[in-house]
């Protein structure tokens, strides 16, 4: 079916229409990837919007691509690489590059097939990839563009290093995990000179250049401007007061290490302290002419304090000492290293000022609302954004140097000067995909999908990543489109966790795998699961059961449409012109619905709108219409008019469901209709009717009889497939004279014979009237079962009297609420006594055993 989809070109966009652009790019995923379970919610998602929006007519461009990964490819390739004995430097970096070439070709893109699997539409004639040709071109020029107008420079600054790969890693690439280490006090200096300074990093003192203390501290007033001897080291190095330093914590003097501190690094700048840096690109120690040069890190850190302990220089050690330490995503994990490194940045301020103020203006809708503060938090006091790494897979950085210390860069159609090397470095992977809305669509050229689809219509995406991928994207787009905003809104959702509300992870073992749901319960299914609980802004909470419950809504719409089929309904019969109330009740219905999940996805709000269209199809369609249609259907002179109503219910019914379940709606509506696809079908905008008050209050007023009348069968055991001989007395009174044969279709009830003796009554109260449901159920009365029954309306009858006493004798209440208030009150009262009187004459015409 999906295949058919893509051959009849209804997901390939044309730039050329004159029909409203409805763009979203694929926020991409990694090359390596396969799709997870956070992949299936945030494309489905994406998928609903984009289907919707084609069948109101939209020209829609749902584009596909992914992400070069640079440091995931990198692991995978250099442990294949290990495997064979050999390594990337061995290789050498033209060799390398081809083999992970080659590793893509192989490996990569699995997602992509998987991505069908779950039925998303996108356009596969505009796929993307951010190592591509068109996104080299776009990452050349304006890398380009920004270094010649200063907003891409070189410097020394503090970046998280990870010694395995030996390259700078992103923010998002550290998680920050609580350790058991241990806090060493050390002594500084001897006498009245002596400072005691804590560390978790004994190693870093190695580094150190200078012991900090506030200004404000009389304890060390007499040191600051001195010096003090390092232990172990030999250097002297200075006592300077910072603001910095809290002296209500430990000892108030810390330690200052800038080259392997942030904290520490900005220190070092304000007091122009030396920055020498004691650990190579591998963790260990070099250069600071110690026995601990050539040590790992690690090594170092207890061997250095064993040198300090042996000098008596240890003054305490806190062990389990719990502290934050960050750790690489990647790879083994290991802890990084804060460390000061000569690397290419982005200069952000002016970039990340005009990022802020899109959402302030209202030119960019931040969704939901409350979000927006979190995203001013972040661009509002943003760093200047490290973007090179040391590796090989990924844009090299256009730099080149020349013999004599020259510095070009050079643009994409632009050749460097011989005999000049180019920078080793590539560009954060960050870089490029910031280029995402732009770049996919053509640019740095004019292209026709850039001039229909720019700015791109929503950004749908988690909020974890709002400040790294989505603060680049508003940056880059803004300056490369010369102030036009990437995407007019940005729809944030929440992350996916196991059914108890906590995360997943393959430590936890609480993982889902969405391809093994689609085998188990099918792709609607896990789609329709996962709309469900998909609420703005909010993590999600998913276990198998919510997904077999979707399961089993897609069969109760195919057993409805299958039984609506077999009686030949119909959505081109002309509706009737005068329909029953339950035709009219269900059409007023279904236009209150459409209108409810058209301004639901209006506000992205998934999970409300699928939420309605389950209770409408299951509570309201399945259980009440079709089984009211029953007997209409049987009727000559209602039946056409119900064959007509079931179409053209279903028929708006299905299309309303399409965006969320694809494939079982795509089944169903060809045979009910005869066209073409629903694909594209035109969204339903005037199904329905306008309500009919009274056919609505008379079938509520139904409903709530065949409530009562099912609940007395249920508790007096009552089978459902037995009929039972039953005199309804009252039903004219009430206004359901003309509904006998829906109750008795609805409860399963016979008329009575000429021998009918009633053995028990149901009363239902309905409005001002009461009607009796007089039911010989030969014997099978459960006296008990009726008397607990006949307990609980007597129960719920005493509470409303009481409840309508206490209002009624309080005169406050009775002198200043409207006169129609107080009224109502006492008609409430007045029921309440007739139905504690009527209900009293039952329990006590009840046999006593």
């Amino acid at each position: 079916m999906y295949q058919g989809w893509v051959d009849a070109g209804y997901f390939t966009a044309d730039a050329t229409s004159d029909k409203p652009p409805f763009c979203i790019v694929i926020p991409p995923p990694n090359v390596t990837g396969s799709l997870h379970i956070g992949h299936a919610f945030e494309h489905t998602l994406i998928d609903v919007l984009v289907r919707r929006r084609r069948m109101q007519g939209y020209e829609t461009l749902y584009l596909p691509g992914m992400d070069h990964a640079s440091i995931a490819v990198h692991a995978l390739v250099e442990k294949a690489l290990a495997e064979e004995g050999t390594s990337r430097r061995e290789l050498g970096r033209d060799a390398f590059i081809e083999r992970t070439w080659e590793w893509k070709a192989e490996h990569g893109g699995a997602i992509l097939a998987q991505m069908r699997r779950l039925g998303e539409s996108c356009d596969w004639s505009r796929e993307r990839f951010t190592m591509d040709a068109r996104s080299n071109r776009a990452v050349l020029t304006i890398f380009k563009r920004l270094y010649d107008e200063g907003l891409i420079y070189r410097a020394e600054r503090m970046v998280n290093w990870s010694p395995e790969m030996r390259s700078v890693l992103s923010d998002v690439e550290v998680d920050h995990v609580e350790v058991a280490g241990e806090l060493v006090s050390i002594r500084y200096g001897d006498g009245d000179d002596a400072m005691v300074v804590a560390t978790t990093r004994v190693e870093t003192m190695l580094g150190d250049t200078a012991v900090a203390v506030h200004p404000d501290d009389e304890r060390y007033a007499h040191l600051v401007g001195r010096e003090i001897e390092l232990p172990l080291v030999g250097r002297m190095i200075r006592v300077v007061a910072d603001e910095h330093v809290d002296p209500a914590f430990g000892t108030g003097a810390v330690k200052v290490t800038p080259a392997h501190d942030p904290n520490d690094f900005e220190i070092g700048r304000r007091h122009d302290l030396p920055m020498p840096s004691i650990m190579d690109e591998s963790g260990r120690i070099a250069g600071t002419g110690t026995e601990f040069d050539g040590m790992d890190r690690f090594t170092a850190r207890v061997k250095v304090r064993e040198a300090l302990a042996a000098q008596g220089r240890i003054v305490a050690e806190k062990r389990p000492y719990l502290h934050s330490v960050g750790h690489s995503s990647r790879g083994s994990k290991e802890p990084i290293e804060p460390r000061l490194s000569l690397q290419w940045f982005v200069k952000v301020g002016p970039l990340a000022q005009v990022a802020g103020d899109a959402v302030r203006n209202g030119s960019v809708t931040v969704h939901p609302p409350e979000m927006e503060s979190r995203w001013f938090a972040w661009v509002d006091n943003m760093h200047d954004w490290c973007i090179s790494r040391q590796l090989w897979w990924g844009h090299r950085i256009p730099v080149w140097y020349g013999p004599d210390g020259e510095i070009v860069c050079v643009g994409p159609d632009e050749e460097p000067p011989a005999g000049y090397t180019q920078d080793p470095d590539v560009l954060d992977t960050w870089f490029s995909s910031g280029l995402w809305p732009f770049s996919t669509l053509g640019w740095p050229d004019k292209t026709p999908d850039l001039e229909k689809f720019y700015p791109t219509s929503v950004l749908v995406t988690g909020y974890d990543i709002l400040f790294f991928w989505v603060a680049r994207m508003m940056m880059m787009g803004h300056y490369a489109m010369d102030g036009e905003r990437p995407f007019d809104t940005i729809a944030l959702h929440g992350m996916v966790r196991d059914a108890h509300g906590r995360k997943m992870s393959k430590s936890a073992g609480n993982t889902v795998d969405p391809l093994a749901w689609m085998d188990a319960y099918g792709t609607d299914a896990v789609r329709f699961a996962l709309a469900r609980g998909a609420n703005p802004g909010t993590d999600m909470p998913i276990g198998d059961d919510a997904v077999l419950a979707a399961r089993s809504f897609g069969t109760k719409l195919w057993n409805a449409t299958r039984l609506a089929l077999a009686n030949h309904a119909s959505p081109a019969l002309p509706l009737p012109t005068s329909p029953t109330d339950a035709d009219a009740w269900i059409l007023g219905r279904l236009g209150q619905v459409r209108e409810q999940v058209d301004a639901l996805l209006e506000d992205y709000q998934f999970a409300k709108a699928t939420e309605a269209l389950y209770h409408f199809t299951w509570d309201e369609f399945c259980a009440w219409y079709l089984e009211l249609a029953k007997p209409q259907l049987a009727d000559e002179a209602t039946a056409d008019g119900t064959r007509a109503v079931l179409g053209h219910v279903l028929d708006a019914l299905l299309r309303l469901l399409h965006p969320v379940m694809p494939f079982i709606t795509e089944a169903l509506w060809q045979p009910l209709t005869g066209s073409e696809s629903i694909v594209v079908a035109p969204w339903p905008v005037d199904a329905g009717r306008p309500v009919d008050d009274g056919a609505a209050a008379r079938i509520v007023a139904l409903q709530k009889l065949a409530t009562e009348v099912r609940r007395f069968r249920t508790e007096q055991r009552v089978p459902d497939a037995r009929r039972v001989a039953a005199r309804l007395v009252g039903l004219d009174e009430a206004g359901l004279g003309a509904h006998r044969a829906a109750v008795a279709s609805l409860v399963r009830l016979d008329a009575p014979g000429d021998d009918f003796a009633a053995t028990a009554t149901v009363e239902v109260a309905l409005g001002s009237a009461t009607v009796h449901v007089e039911l010989d159920t030969s014997g099978a009365i459960d006296v008990a079962a009726e008397r607990a029954r006949l307990g609980r309306d007597l129960a719920a009858a005493q509470k409303e009297l009481d409840a309508a006493d206490k209002k009624l004798g309080n005169p406050k209440f009775v002198d200043n609420a409207p006169a129609a208030v107080v009224d109502g009150i006492r008609a409430r009262r007045a029921t309440a006594v007739a139905d504690i009187e009527r209900v009293t004459a039952r329990l006590a015409a009840l046999p006593s055993s």
